[in-house]
């Protein structure tokens, strides 16, 4: 994991669920590589460790990382493909029609949203 400030607006249990996720979805953790340890993170991070195995059953809840005992938490096989299946849902139902709206709002089109003055294309 990689420096981290976290923000008030939600519990850090939740922000650090979060960010372990988005490590997921980035690749940087695969099916079957290991989580740091709970006293690993609370160590690293300042944080109590309950809030840790917070963050971590939620992992565990939405099967995204298994507990093997005596191992540790490991990244379950399927969880990248899950993740994206549910952040793409995600994504289109609560964040693109806010997205569109504005865009629309703004009387944008297309072709300055994908190559805004020739700023986006290749060179």
């Amino acid at each position: 994991m990689t420096s981290v400030e976290w923000s008030d607006g939600a519990p850090i249990y939740r922000q650090l669920k979060e960010r372990v996720v988005a490590m997921m979805l980035d690749g940087l953790l695969k099916p079957g590589d290991a989580l740091p340890s709970v006293r690993q993170v609370a160590a690293e991070y300042q944080l109590n460790p309950i809030t840790v195995s917070r963050a971590y059953q939620e992992l565990v809840d939405d099967s995204l990382v298994e507990k093997r005992r005596g191992l540790g938490m490991y990244v379950t096989d399927g969880a990248t493909k899950r993740l994206r299946s549910s952040e793409r849902e995600r994504f289109l139902n609560d964040e693109w029609p806010q997205i569109l709206e504005r865009i629309q709002r703004l009387g944008l089109d297309a072709k300055e949203l994908l190559d805004p003055n020739g700023k986006w294309g290749p060179k």
